[in-house]
């Protein structure tokens, strides 16, 4: 693991932190999800941020790239096994969200 921060809240947060991670956990953690589908559903993310967020995800085992078929390759996006492990904190973020900034 790349983050050498002692904390574990601080080293998590690095590890699925920012503008955009959250999100994208949540929208795929409900099963794989094509490039161009993230797209859609995240419509103010840039391609190349997306790209680069997907990136970061996988190289950290958090999201599992896999090419499908046609040219060019669809990739898809699914939560890894160390990554479903995330799943009852973003519930409780996404649920936290619902009931105090949502409402």
């Amino acid at each position: 693991m790349r983050h050498q921060i002692r904390c574990p809240v601080a080293s998590t947060i690095a590890l699925i932190g920012g503008k955009w991670k959250p999100s994208i956990l949540l929208q795929i953690k409900d099963g794989p999800c094509h490039f161009n589908e993230l797209c859609r559903r995240l419509p103010h993310i840039t391609q190349r941020v997306l790209t680069l967020q997907l990136r970061a995800l996988a190289r950290d085992g958090i999201v599992m790239r896999r090419s499908g078929e046609g040219n060019p390759p669809k990739m898809e996006y699914s939560i890894s096994k160390k990554g479903m492990t995330l799943g009852p904190a973003l519930q409780i973020l996404e649920d936290w969200g619902h009931e105090n900034l949502l409402a």
